[in-house]
């Protein structure tokens, strides 16, 4: 059984929750239907997540860390990605395009703080001052996603 630890699952966790804002954002700025945002996310749960995974695995090995350790925390990330990634497409599915966007900032922000809130006890950091850091970075990728979208409809359309 893969040992989910939040040092094995931060990095992954992060990713996945960003990047699927980012996604759904961007495609619905450019007016996207529901069948390419379902397929942006699955193809970031699963092809940009090996490439990611595989890309820990190798900075692992190149660190000289035994394979026995390494393999987990791959797996973990592998997993936490994908996972994540899913309960975007479930409320991509579930609900209107217009609710969609909005329940998906929600639920991405909420995972993002609630991952920070963990970090930063761990660490002993300030828990308000990091969530801010790291929701500020999701509101700019968010933001810069949004304006590709706008331009690609602007320009295509």
């Amino acid at each position: 059984m893969v040992m989910l630890k939040l040092t094995n699952v931060s990095f992954g966790g992060t990713s996945a929750i960003v990047t699927s804002m980012a996604l759904i954002v961007g495609f619905s700025a450019a007016a996207a239907s529901v069948p390419p945002i379902i397929a942006g996310l699955l193809i970031l749960g699963v092809a940009d997540n090996i490439t990611d995974s595989l890309s820990i695995h190798v900075y692992q090995e190149s660190e000289r860390l035994k394979a026995r350790p390494a393999f987990p925390a791959t797996l973990s990330n592998f997993a936490t990605r994908l996972a994540i990634s899913l309960t975007f497409v479930l409320l991509v599915l579930a609900l209107p395009a217009a609710y969609a966007l909005y329940a998906s900032i929600a639920w991405g922000l909420s995972l993002l703080t609630a991952l920070t809130w963990l970090v930063a006890r761990q660490r002993g950091a300030s828990v308000a001052r990091e969530a801010c850091k790291h929701v500020a970075a999701a509101i700019l990728a968010i933001a810069v996603s949004r304006a590709i979208g706008m331009l690609i409809l602007a320009y295509f359309h």
